[in-house]
């Protein structure tokens, strides 16, 4: 069974950094697009990052204006990894985020929640 499983959400000042790490098992992703989501209370989730692997080991990025500058996304293929670093968090930051393949979506797992406190 295709399984997403996110972790490395916690709890952090803001300011802080925090590095979350999306695992995909029972198939293998390949070079797909890949995408980190959230969803804070009252929103609709929301696509932040994405990452798609060229032929020779580049990468193609994209980020929303709120992330951009603050968060990398990255990831290890071998491994049907995708990471997303998280820096200079703001309370906004706040929420529950997931990841999947934007143009397969997969059964959402429980997300991470990500907490920045003032």
């Amino acid at each position: 069974q295709v399984q997403l499983v996110e972790s490395g959400g916690e709890l952090v000042p803001a300011g802080g950094s925090l590095r979350l790490s999306c695992a995909v098992s029972g198939s293998n992703v390949g070079g797909h697009l890949m995408g980190w989501y959230r969803q804070a209370p009252g929103h609709q989730r929301e696509l932040v990052a994405s990452i798609s692997s060229l032929s020779r080991g580049s990468y193609r990025k994209n980020y929303d204006d709120s992330v951009k500058g603050r968060f990398t996304v990255s990831r290890d293929d071998a491994k049907n990894t995708m990471y997303l670093q998280m820096t200079s968090l703001k309370p906004e930051d706040t929420a529950v985020y997931y990841c999947n393949l934007p143009y397969r979506i997969l059964p959402w797992g429980q997300g991470t929640r990500v907490t920045v406190s003032s």
